[in-house]
């Protein structure tokens, strides 16, 4: 993976950025005004983030691996050691398909029916690759959801869901705790 130097991460215009941004070449973002990263974060090949109005923040340690995506209007806000799998699509906006409305981006919003709401990851979640996370969800600290999973509720720390809809498989090791205290003390 190719990364961007400093200076390109700069000219993307990102709110803010921390230190030691490993963004590759490859990735997209639209209203990067509205983005903000914190230290080492690694974006990789073909990833887009598209920040509407409530922006998108990304904590310290965060990796989003190849193919994923955040989109929407609403905020989508990812705590520190949040770990984001390929092919992951996060969305603070969702058409209305009930028919009761039009969808799309090209139609007018007086036609549409669309649903915008923030999206949280608190610290420690990982999320496995082909996941779908929905607007106005919160997982939960240390949370850990497996691969093809679609997130359509709110999922509690230190849990383990997947499917589609989402269960809960099982409690989730919280000894990652002490060993970011070690971590962190060794920086």
């Amino acid at each position: 993976m190719a990364c961007l130097s400093p200076d390109e991460v700069k000219k993307i215009g990102f709110r803010c950025v921390g230190d030691n941004p490993r963004i590759s070449d490859k990735a997209s973002f639209y209203n990067p005004g509205n983005i903000s990263l914190g230290n080492n974060v690694r974006i990789d090949d073909f990833c887009v983030f598209s920040a509407g109005e409530g922006g998108i923040i990304l904590g310290d340690y965060i990796h989003v691996a190849v193919f994923s995506s955040f989109i929407g209007r609403g905020k989508i806000a990812l705590s520190d050691f949040c770990n984001i799998s390929s092919r992951v699509s996060v969305y603070s906006s969702n058409d209305d398909y009930s028919g009761q409305s039009m969808t799309n981006p090209t139609i007018p919003e007086a036609f549409t029916a669309v649903d915008h709401a923030d999206v949280y990851f608190e610290k420690h979640v990982i999320v496995g690759c082909g996941s779908v996370v929905l607007p106005g969800i919160t997982l939960r600290e240390g949370c850990a959801i497996g691969a093809l999973s679609l997130v359509s509720a709110d999922c509690d720390a230190f849990s383990i869901y997947a499917g589609n809809p989402i269960k809960r498989i099982k409690s989730r090791s919280r000894d990652l705790l002490s060993i970011e205290d070690e971590f962190l003390k060794s920086k």
